[in-house]
């Protein structure tokens, strides 16, 4: 039996003995306030090194929006400027906001515990709350809270589809109206919708889902989901398994769905047949956020290892399509990875869910792997780049 199987098997075991729910490892971190001032201070179990982010040259920085999944709060952020002065301030939205999306009128739609935030980013200001109509408990915050977590939008951007987390149970895909800003339609899904996708043409919805080792495929036209089980590992495990599908890209070029694992294998999804094909990987690290440049390029977080004693460290993985891989490593576990307009530069966020996150991002040269780190935040985990002002 592998080394990763057998870990597996003991988180099972870890699973079965205890009355967590749990996802990436067998224990819940303790849940984090909201409603507070967010940190002002650099994060203590890992200080922040000296070098700070510059703009690529010949290129303007873009703002950048993070949603502070240790907060209540979205932080905007100019990545050229140093240190703690890239903060440009923050906007409370909702407890533990998660997934994000920004349509190309500077809207930011915000996945959160208690609803769909909907962000003015030119304004800087709360507009709405669109709440879930999907029961989910009690509001609480942490790793395995309830509430919205993948979001996307259309690309006419008449719909924001947003994930929503059931404690104990399957998921749903909340469809909200962006212009009535309400919830039109749910549609039930699997466990943990880590992730929200949309084709290109915007027939078809991808949602992750972690805890149930799939992908459901939502048609737009008439709502029938299907599932596609994801898991090159197998489903030994169960909850307790680490081996899970995490965060999907849409290769550019054909839709084919795009989910690494552990640094070792890519699932390649065809979304309409629901084939799964794997291709080898070279980081051995656990793997999180994913991302797709416009020429094909994929992006991977690699947040650090399950075993120190087999695995390598946190990385991100550019993975040309030819298959050849880069790595760049990181300091420190980190959660997803959003390009620059131009893919010059890759923002990586340091709000990993369990332990090792830190307030900040890690910028990346893309073309020489140079990275420097940002604090902003307060446990940043969805990047979005804003869309220039007229």
């Amino acid at each position: 039996m592998t080394t990763r199987a057998v870990l597996a098997r003991t988180a099972a075991v870890a699973v079965l003995s205890t009355t967590l729910l749990t996802a990436c490892g067998n224990q819940e971190p303790a849940p984090t306030p909201v409603g507070v001032p967010v940190p002002t201070s650099t994060p203590t179990a890992r200080p922040t090194p000296t070098a700070t982010a510059t703009a690529t040259a010949g290129a303007p920085s873009p703002t950048l929006l993070v949603t502070d999944f240790g907060a209540d709060t979205v932080t905007f952020v100019d990545p050229s400027r140093p240190g703690r002065a890239a903060d440009l301030g923050s906007v409370r939205v909702g407890t533990a906001p998660y997934g994000l999306a920004v349509a190309p009128d500077g809207t930011a739609w915000v996945a959160t515990a208690e609803g769909v935030a909907v962000v003015d980013t030119r304004t800087r200001t709360r507009v709405a709350l669109v709440p879930h109509t999907t029961r989910t408990g009690p509001v609480t915050t942490g790793e395995y809270r309830g509430g919205g977590m993948g979001i996307a939008l259309s690309p006419d951007g008449t719909r924001a589809y947003v994930g929503v987390n059931v404690p104990g149970g399957n998921g749903t895909l909340e469809v909200v109206d962006t212009a009535t800003r309400a919830v039109v339609r749910v549609v039930p899904v699997g466990r943990r919708p880590f992730d929200v996708d949309v084709s290109a043409d915007g027939r078809q919805v991808y949602v992750t889902d972690h805890d149930s080792f799939d992908v459901t495929t939502v048609d737009t036209a008439t709502w029938a989901a299907r599932r596609t089980e994801v898991a090159p590992y197998g489903t030994e495990g169960g909850l307790g398994s680490w081996l899970k599908p995490h965060y999907t890209a849409v290769r550019p070029s054909d839709g084919a769905l795009l989910l690494p694992f552990e640094g070792e294998r890519l699932a390649v999804v065809d979304p309409s047949t629901g084939r799964v094909t794997v291709e080898p990987m070279t980081a051995n690290t656990h793997q999180h956020g994913v991302t797709a440049a416009p020429d094909g390029t994929l992006y991977t977080v690699g947040t650090g290892p399950i075993d120190p004693a087999t695995d390598a460290g946190p990385s991100l993985t550019v993975r040309a399509p030819d298959g050849s891989e880069r790595l760049v490593p990181l300091d420190g576990p980190h959660e997803t990875v959003t390009l620059s307009p131009d893919a010059r530069t890759a923002y990586v966020s340091g709000g990993f869910t369990r332990e090792g996150g830190w307030d900040g991002l890690t910028v990346v040269d893309t073309a020489t792997g140079r990275t420097s780190r940002l604090p902003v935040g307060h446990l940043p985990l969805a990047v979005a780049v804003l869309p220039d002002r007229p």
